[in-house]
């Protein structure tokens, strides 16, 4: 994999902890914080056809 495609994913999975801690915690600032984050890594990883796995759950 190449060095771009490895920190987009690395980013998705990223946000997807963070959006988790955020719904564990009960913090509804956070939880909206880590909901745009994973919302522009997705974007970003579909505009460069870069799979993702359960894209279908992101929150």
């Amino acid at each position: 994999m190449g060095g771009f495609v490895e920190a987009v994913l690395e980013r998705v999975r990223e946000a997807r902890a963070r959006l988790e801690a955020a719904h564990e915690a009960d913090d509804a600032y956070e939880v909206a914080l880590a909901a745009d984050e994973l919302d522009d890594a997705l974007r970003l990883a579909r505009r460069y056809d870069i799979g993702t796995e359960d894209e279908g759950s992101q929150q």
